[in-house]
């Protein structure tokens, strides 16, 4: 499954990619970012262990306990197959992710930024929650994200809240992204 707009496309993870998904994932650890929309990216220190986890979102039956059903995307840029992001769509919501996550989440490696691929993922990502049947889509940034906050508004986002999230220890904006 691949959604496309001709400069980047969202794809489902492969095994061509290791060397790709070892590489995004240092680059995050160097810059000391965190490492949304991409699973257990952090803790997988091989492609084939990310690889291997990443799969197990996609049934209910193996999804990891506490989880939801998720399917993850790379963000695959169309003129050179470099993975500039990526994304993790959880196809329903449970307590957690209802006060303070949503159904998307989404990264781009640090040396990618400011060339507008959040963007276009977001809105390739609603193309998908569309064919799952998603109605009302719920997506968080941090309050200190400026970036991620107009990319959330450029694609419909409203504001629904400001949440404080204990773990992290920072507030979170919700927004809500209406497909009906």
């Amino acid at each position: 499954m691949t959604f496309s707009d001709g400069v980047i496309r969202l794809e489902i993870p492969g095994e061509k990619y290791f060397k790709q998904y070892e590489e995004y994932r240092e680059e995050f650890l160097a810059s000391g970012d965190s490492m949304d929309g991409t699973g257990p990216l952090r803790r997988c220190d091989t492609g084939e262990k990310w690889l291997e986890e990443v799969n197990k979102y996609r049934d209910r039956e193996t999804v990891p306990e506490g989880k939801v059903v998720a399917t993850q995307f790379i963000g695959v840029r169309e003129s050179d197959g470099r993975i500039v992001g990526m994304v993790q769509v959880r196809h329903y919501l449970n307590e957690y992710l209802k006060k303070y996550a949503g159904h998307i989440g989404y990264s781009v490696r640090p040396t990618e930024r400011r060339k507008g691929f959040a963007k276009r993922m977001l809105a390739l990502s609603l193309k998908f929650c569309r064919t799952i049947g998603i109605k009302k889509v719920m997506v968080s940034c941090l309050e200190e994200n400026e970036a991620s906050r107009r990319t959330i508004v450029s694609n419909g986002g409203v504001f629904v809240r400001r949440e404080f999230e204990p773990d992290e220890k920072k507030y979170l904006e919700i927004y809500n992204i209406d497909l009906g």
